[in-house]
């Protein structure tokens, strides 16, 4: 299977190093906003080819798949133009930054058939995996979720310390992954509510956030997000269930005593990106549909729209 990735950023070089543990891989072209950046990384990975422009990998008669690492602004539009293309499409989170460009990709993949598939990575990685199973096998039922999302942003940088081109957003972006897996290991979201602190003065979004979320199932989850935390960075899910406490950070798990819980077997790797890459390749070539598939996930961007119109309300009576 020959892929195209879209956006060598800091995010797509993960992508990268996850494919080339994929047998019967290859990547057939970078695409990046600079042409030696999409050079230098496509000679490193063993790409064929790089260029600037999205249509010129769409071009390629041997691309099967792309893999987008682009700004969050272009994802929809992306993702529809490579189906439109007859490619299948992994597209990083977020799908969209609106509900309604959310529900034109979906009605895209079901019009054309092909895979398309958002990055919610917490589906995949091994520490949520292992709940899930717990949950899917009647051992476990989570009562409430209390998740932590910090970074130290206050200048627009990438995961790699680089300038970014574009501007990260706490609510489309970082809250879509919890958001998602809360629903994915809770059932579906009945009820939301939001409130964001003061926006910064040069980037001209909100700096933190807090968001209360409610299952069919009567969980609760607690998220709260900062641009400001000066300290340890990434996102700690604490999973408070009927039979344990479980908390997840990121590809490890530990119980509520802070005891390591082996995660031997639960995957082929430890690694969630990778897990995510073996998901999309598997369901092209077994034509099905795929974990996170557009279809599966897109219940999340209702409810983020409906938490961004919240806050837009709130806007309006300051």
């Amino acid at each position: 299977m020959r892929i195209a990735l879209i956006g060598a950023g800091a995010f797509g070089e993960k992508h990268l190093d996850g494919l080339k543990n994929i047998h019967g891989v290859e990547i057939a072209s970078v695409i990046s906003r600079r042409a030696d950046q999409a050079a230098e990384v496509a000679a490193k990975y063993g790409a064929p080819h790089s260029g600037t422009e999205l249509s010129e990998a769409l071009a390629l008669p041997d691309v099967d798949a792309v893999i987008l690492c682009t700004p969050t602004q272009m994802h929809a539009e992306q993702a529809i133009a490579c189906m439109n293309a007859g490619k299948h499409v992994q597209v990083e989170i977020p799908l969209s930054d609106s509900w309604e460009a959310a529900e034109a990709v979906v009605a895209k993949q079901k019009e054309t058939g092909l895979v398309c598939m958002v990055g919610h990575t917490r589906r995949f990685n091994p520490s949520h995996q292992y709940v899930h199973n717990k949950i899917e096998a009647g051992e476990f039922n989570v009562q409430q979720m209390d998740v932590q999302t910090y970074f130290f942003r206050r200048k627009n940088m990438n995961a790699k310390g680089q300038p970014r081109s574009w501007t990260d957003h706490l609510l489309w972006h970082h809250a879509a992954h919890t958001i998602d897996l809360f629903a994915y290991q809770s059932g579906k979201i009945v009820s939301a509510n939001v409130l964001q602190g003061p926006k910064h003065p040069e980037l001209g979004i909100a700096m933190d956030m807090s968001i209360q979320l409610k299952a069919e199932t009567g969980a609760i989850c607690t998220l709260s997000l900062s641009f400001n935390n000066n300290g340890p960075l990434g996102t700690f899910f604490r999973y408070i269930g009927d039979s344990e406490t479980y908390i997840a950070r990121y590809d490890d798990l530990v119980n509520g005593r802070e005891e390591a819980i082996d995660l031997t077997g639960v995957t082929v790797s430890n690694n969630g990106i990778e897990l995510q890459d073996r998901e999309f390749v598997a369901a092209i070539q077994e034509g099905r549909e795929p974990n996170s598939s557009v279809g599966k996930v897109l219940d999340c961007y209702r409810v983020i729209g409906e938490l961004a119109a919240s806050l837009e309300a709130q806007d309006g009576w300051s």
